[in-house]
């Protein structure tokens, strides 16, 4: 990806999360240069999920690091331009680029989303993907415009959603594949001559925002739904949770228990040394593996229902119900 003698372009990275620091730190451990770097401030990439910081690379590879709380604010658009970006590679942020950043560079604005567009436009597709029982997903590098994961394709890879992986190993899986698009596309991006296709938007989803309050365990579905649920919400998001006697409880990793173990949906059916609590559910149950009460640490399930008192027969239930014991 070493720039080619004689080109003039220069690169400016806007990023936020953990897919778009791998990304960064692959341009540089090849000698990609880069003008500059565009992130969150830091009382902002608190509030977003998978914010990581970028200080560390400018510090070592000194190049300048913008902290925006918004960047399409005119005073960051002016930062912006000051760096002179021929390129803009925003991988990893979480907000759309207004008109006047898109139009800056010469060589246009792009981006990656994770999934097969057109499908899973929008918000948090690996969570969704994985959410609704997908065996696959993927990649697209796009040009970015206005809308929503609307730009022109530039590439895509297609990756498998294993029964064993979590929206982290997922992401991942993500982010390699992005390395891997960034390394072959990316001469081509600074001369203005990469490929595009324009998505087919009579083939489009789009899925809603996901919220920390949206991640309620419904124990009427089915324990394969449950361990998806799960998976798709665990760290490093705000995790999936129940209640118990009006008490949060968080479920960061769970398996699926026995068929038809009985009990009504959210009963406490055991308690397994070593291994778990079983949950009745809508078809089966699940296990949960490790729980963390709210304020308090996160453990292996079975320790930490011996300190909350857990014990067969207990109920899991809605916010506001107090579950029998």
């Amino acid at each position: 990806m070493r720039e080619a003698a004689g080109s003039r372009c220069r690169t400016v990275f806007v990023g936020a999360v953990e897919e778009g620091k791998r990304c960064l730190e692959a341009l540089l451990r090849e000698g990609e240069p880069i003008a500059g770097a565009v992130t969150l401030k830091e009382a902002w990439a608190v509030r977003t999920s998978g914010a990581v910081p970028f200080d560390d690379l400018a510090e070592r590879h000194a190049f300048p690091l913008l902290k925006v709380r918004d960047l399409n604010h005119p005073m960051n658009v002016e930062r912006l331009r000051s760096l002179e970006p021929d390129l803009i590679l925003a991988i990893g942020w979480t907000r759309l680029l207004g008109p006047d950043v898109l139009a800056m560079p010469r060589f246009g604005c792009v981006g990656f989303h994770a999934s097969l567009l057109p499908r899973y436009r929008g918000r948090a597709p690996v969570n969704w993907a994985i959410i609704n029982g997908e065996g696959e997903t993927g990649n697209s590098m796009i040009y970015l415009d206005g809308g929503v994961d609307t730009g022109d394709v530039i590439a895509q890879r297609r990756i498998e959603i294993a029964y064993e992986d979590t929206c982290e190993t997922l992401y991942a899986k993500v982010a390699a594949s992005a390395i891997e698009m960034l390394r072959e596309h990316l001469p081509a991006l600074k001369t203005g001559s990469a490929p595009r296709h324009r998505q087919d938007a009579s083939r489009a989803t789009v899925m809603p925002r996901r919220r920390p309050e949206d991640g309620e365990v419904d124990w009427s579905r089915s324990a394969r739904a449950l361990y998806d649920w799960v998976r798709a919400l665990t760290h490093p998001y705000p995790g999936a949770f129940t209640f118990c006697d009006g008490r949060k409880i968080f479920v960061w990793r769970a398996s699926e228990g026995v068929e038809g173990g009985g009990g009504t949906p959210g009963e406490v059916l055991g308690i397994e040394p070593g291994t778990g609590v079983v949950v009745a559910t809508g078809g089966g149950s699940l296990r949960l593996t490790r729980i963390q009460p709210e304020g308090g640490d996160e453990d292996r399930a079975d320790l930490a229902a011996g300190r909350l008192g857990l014990r067969a027969g207990a109920r899991f239930s809605p916010a506001g119900i107090g579950g029998a014991s």
